[in-house]
């Protein structure tokens, strides 16, 4: 049997999205209640990482892999029922719909929010695949 190749990778954030989510987790992290080792990949304390956008763009040309990023109140059924209680985390999306865990939450920690070593360890799993 073949194994599948993932189709997309899915990072969930540990924060909710729009507004009122960015606002309750600004000052969360601010005063250290609130914490998300991926947003520490993907953020600078004011915006995206560029170093992450030029990630995710490599990604795509060279693997044929989207990269989405959601935030807790914007995942699918099937997303929030693969990551809930692990964010935040990285899933993996595979052709025939299923998903799987591709980044736990340690592996995000232990990348300490640097984009080069989260290419490191996302490559090094994308190697099992490709």
């Amino acid at each position: 049997m073949d194994q599948q190749k993932p189709i997309r990778l899915v990072g969930v954030y540990k924060a909710d999205g729009g507004i009122v989510g960015e606002l309750k987790y600004f000052f969360g992290h601010l005063i250290g209640i609130a914490k998300c080792e991926l947003c520490d990949v993907t953020h600078s304390p004011i915006r995206k990482k560029a170093s992450f956008d030029k990630l995710t763009k490599d990604l795509k040309a060279q693997f044929g892999l989207d990269f989405a990023l959601k935030h807790l109140n914007e995942r699918t059924e099937a997303e929030t029922k693969a990551s809930a209680g692990k964010e935040p985390c990285v899933l993996a999306e595979y052709p025939d719909g299923s998903l799987g865990m591709f980044l736990d939450r340690q592996e995000l920690r232990e990348v300490a929010g640097d984009v080069a070593r989260f290419e490191k360890v996302a490559r090094a799993r994308l190697a099992l695949f490709f």
